[in-house]
């Protein structure tokens, strides 16, 4: 299928591993141009030599902004021009205690998670919205809507993705612009691999015994039965991000492995 991508410039916040990365080997796949960013320099641009090997004729860059720097974050917003598509992917996460939590930490995973969404898609969506054509698309979690009691700071921030996302929608009336979210499930990114294998070697088994007791302990009922990959998000980001997903608007589609139980 022709998702008719070719020539469209795109920017994924959060994308020198994990989700973000994959989406980008998605969107370079279809002939789009990408901008990637991650929180350092040397890292991003490692990423995009990666990306370049793999994909010797696309076009990719990278700009270095850590979303917990207002500087930062400005100097990256002045880089960013005639974007097509925008995919708001960056975000943390901790398995944290409630009553631990504190202001600041509450602060910080939401300038990360969401304002980063806002102050992207409030610099990129007018140009989108004069041009009749373009796409945003959020990346939050089933998590958003089964907050996890040792993580409700993070599953706060990925249902205020989804508010966010729906009341943009509402801007693009009459337009060819989307602006949809995306819940994923349980995901075998790099910083969950880094978390898994760390507890399987405290209780000397290997990484997979681990992630089967873990899918199994946190989420029993899952449809997959297994951690999804990264690739498997990217698929239904890349859907999205084309011509072809007009009619999926003001949208949050699963890609969890089944794990929300609610119609």
């Amino acid at each position: 299928m022709n998702l008719q991508l070719t020539s469209k410039k795109v920017f994924i916040s959060g994308s020198t591993q994990g989700i973000g990365f994959a989406i980008a080997e998605q969107l370079l796949e279809e002939g789009a141009e990408v901008i990637i960013n991650g929180r350092q320099n040397e890292k991003t641009q490692q990423a995009v030599l990666d990306l370049k090997q793999k994909f010797p004729s696309a076009k990719v860059s990278g700009i270095a902004a850590d979303f917990s720097d207002k500087n930062q974050v400005d100097e990256l917003l002045k880089q960013l021009s005639d974007i097509d598509i925008l995919i708001n992917n960056v975000g943390i996460f901790e398995l944290k205690d409630f009553m631990l939590i504190t202001d600041d930490e509450w602060q910080r995973i939401f300038e990360i998670n969401v304002m980063s969404a806002v102050k992207l898609s409030r610099h990129l969506l007018p140009s989108m919205l004069e041009k009749k054509q373009g796409r945003i698309i959020f990346i939050s979690s089933e998590s958003g809507v089964n907050i996890p009691a040792d993580m409700i700071h993070y599953g706060m921030t990925k249902a205020s993705m989804m508010a966010i996302s729906n009341g943009l929608s509402k801007l693009t009336k009459g337009t060819e612009v989307t602006v949809n979210t995306i819940l994923g499930g349980p995901t075998y990114s790099d910083g969950v691999a880094s978390t898994v294998e760390h507890y399987a070697k405290l209780q000397n088994i290997t990484a997979e015994q681990m992630k089967a007791a873990i899918v199994q302990q946190t989420n029993p009922d899952s449809l997959l039965q297994r951690f999804i990959k990264p690739k498997e998000i990217a698929s239904l980001a890349t859907y999205l991000s084309s011509p072809l997903s007009v009619a999926t608007n003001g949208s949050c589609l699963r890609a969890d492995g089944g794990v929300l139980k609610t119609v």
